[in-house]
């Protein structure tokens, strides 16, 4: 499939020439995903330039940003809250960086001009809080980092809009690349299996509030965001509840 300014079109579509008409919906660049790149990357400068190990592959706990910024049932105990969003922009390593960038700036390039910057950050943010809440509710004693969970839930939410723009996900080889990183999630050691299982269901289910209800119920507008929103709630409810019965 080839992005183009109206969406994601096959490349024979990508050629022909079509009229364009402008809505409130779509932006032309990926804006919102390269912002989110430059904080994470910033981040990471930022515990680099401290004296950290984030750069250095060390685990959390030789970083003053890391150790303040990881989320952790007993963190969360303790009413630390900021921490489900800050650690979604934490990273150990250059390679857990590089590979969630780079995930994020095809994911971003291809999503967020299809749907619309406004719609875009709220999956983003909802998967990010869904993953947190994956990752406590499946790891009771370890610290958790990574924008993992936002980008798998980015992947959720490009399948379900595919599917609604009458793309076969499997096809365009989207399918093979989520089963391609869930197996690396569930084979490989020191990964998030909760937290890329929560942000990729929180994506989905995101998307089909914000793409698809639109279009079989009459709402308005606000709405689906709003239900988003409650995503993001219940995952820190469920953050809350889950640290507290630790």
């Amino acid at each position: 499939m080839t992005p183009t300014p109206v969406g994601m079109r096959c490349p024979e579509c990508a050629q022909q020439k079509t009229r364009v008409v402008k809505t409130g919906g779509a932006v032309g660049q990926p804006t919102l995903t390269y912002i989110l790149i430059g904080i994470n990357v910033a981040v990471a400068l930022g515990a680099m330039l401290s004296g950290g190990s984030t750069f250095g592959g060390g685990g959390i706990g030789g970083n003053n940003l890391l150790d303040d910024g990881s989320v952790s049932r007993s963190t969360i105990e303790a009413g630390d809250y900021w921490r489900l969003i800050t650690a979604g922009f934490l990273h150990v390593g250059f390679l857990h960086l590089a590979f969630n960038m780079f995930a994020l700036y095809v994911l971003g390039d291809l999503l967020e001009p299809a749907i619309g910057r406004l719609r875009f950050g709220l999956i983003y943010f909802a998967s990010l809080l869904a993953g947190s809440f994956g990752a406590l509710l499946l790891e009771p004693t370890a610290p958790t980092v990574g924008a993992s969970g936002a980008v798998f839930g980015l992947m959720g939410a490009a399948f379900v809009v595919m599917r609604n723009r009458g793309i076969n996900p499997m096809e365009s080889g989207l399918g093979l690349w989520i089963g391609l990183n869930l197996l690396i999630t569930f084979t490989i050691p020191n990964i998030s299996i909760g937290g890329h299982l929560g942000g990729l269901v929180g994506g989905a289910v995101a998307a089909l509030l914000l793409v698809d209800l639109p279009e079989r119920a009459r709402l308005p507008e606000l709405v689906p965001a709003l239900l988003v929103g409650l995503i993001g709630v219940a995952s820190v409810v469920g953050s809350i509840a889950v640290s507290s019965s630790a």
